[in-house]
């Protein structure tokens, strides 16, 4: 295969993890700030296992990154070298409001304290 075909190839994976209404909204929160897990888990009301399957993806992707710090995982974007990732994600609507949130009570069993 030539550059421009695996480009196109790498390209069309990408948009695919892009056609999801989750990731999107996973990745306008992560336009805002790093979060960990369980903040995600919080803010989406959904189940930590499908949160991270999520994440898993997004990560091999190549569209975000992971940092470790003790037990928890945290996780930001990674889109610096994908300019037209960039350019989608600040069409995303912000996800602003959901992170006050995560200011009141945790609705979550799963904690970052």
């Amino acid at each position: 295969m030539d550059t421009a075909t695996d480009t196109l190839d790498k390209m069309a994976e990408t948009f695919k993890l892009l056609g999801d209404r989750t990731r999107l909204a996973i990745l306008g929160l992560l336009r805002e700030k790093e979060l960990c897990v369980c903040n995600i888990v919080d803010i989406l009301h959904m189940s930590q296992p499908s949160i991270s399957q999520h994440l898993r993806k997004m990560k091999a992707g190549g569209l975000v990154h992971e940092r470790r710090q003790g037990k928890w995982t945290y996780y930001s974007l990674k889109v610096e070298d994908k300019p037209y990732i960039q350019q989608i994600v600040m069409e995303i609507p912000s996800q602003a409001s959901k992170l006050k949130e995560l200011d009141g009570p945790s609705l979550s069993t799963v904690s970052c304290d």
